[in-house]
């Protein structure tokens, strides 16, 4: 019935700050930025490589989000990319300073680490 995950939608406190972090810092390309004057809200679409999608949001006053101690629901995003050192490298060149010690998966024995967006989401790098 479900044949990949669409997008992931994010909220921002700050949207051209975070627009910054994940165009600028990520590098992730721009398909379209909409500006919702009913909503006071912006909605801007990224590209995730060639199938995914994440949707940037924007809404006055929105609450903060709990991530620690970690709370129920949808816990992080995580990107999977083919060189981890090379992924921390460019972030941390670009000034991401939250990020933690490279980790091995005792399950798969693959290297990831986290990082914080401007928000104080968790996004997890994961080595192909």
């Amino acid at each position: 019935m479900f044949t990949k995950v669409h997008h992931v939608a994010i909220i921002c406190g700050d949207y051209e700050k975070s627009k910054k972090f994940y165009v600028d810092t990520l590098g992730l390309k721009v398909i379209e930025e909409t500006y919702r004057e009913e909503r006071n809200s912006y909605k801007l679409d990224l590209a995730v490589g060639d199938h995914t999608r994440i949707e940037l949001f924007s809404f006055p006053n929105a609450p903060e989000r709990p991530s620690y101690p970690e709370a129920k629901g949808l816990r992080h995003i995580a990107f999977e990319v083919l060189d981890l050192d090379k992924a921390v490298n460019h972030l941390t060149e670009r000034g991401v300073s939250s990020i933690e010690d490279v980790r091995v998966d005792e399950l798969t024995m693959k290297r990831f680490t986290f990082f914080n967006d401007p928000d104080g989401l968790p996004i997890e790098l994961y080595e192909k």
